[in-house]
């Protein structure tokens, strides 16, 4: 599922670098991300866009300026357990 966009001001080469992953990927944001809080208090997040790392995903929700860190589940969902408040910051945090 690769064909995302891209974040702004941003190359797939520059995510790699920061990254450190040569296989860094824009996904495709239509799919179902979570953001796992406390018990019974998980909270769907509207993707615009996703960047996957492997196993691992940022996620850059719509209206929202923070980058959420989670896993790639077998089905394309996406659950997310960090947030960082810039993308350079997500980045070195995988």
């Amino acid at each position: 599922m690769a064909g995302g966009q891209l974040p702004a001001g941003w190359t797939l080469e520059e995510i790699r670098k920061v990254s450190g992953d040569q296989e860094a990927t824009a996904l495709d944001a239509d799919r179902v991300v979570m953001w796992l809080g406390w018990p019974a208090q998980d909270e769907r997040l509207c993707p615009e866009i996703v960047l996957g790392f492997h196993g691992l995903c940022l996620v850059k929700p719509v209206n929202d300026d923070d980058w959420y860190m989670g896993s790639l589940n077998d089905d394309g969902s996406i659950g997310c357990w960090s947030a960082y408040d810039d993308l350079y910051q997500a980045l070195r945090g995988l």
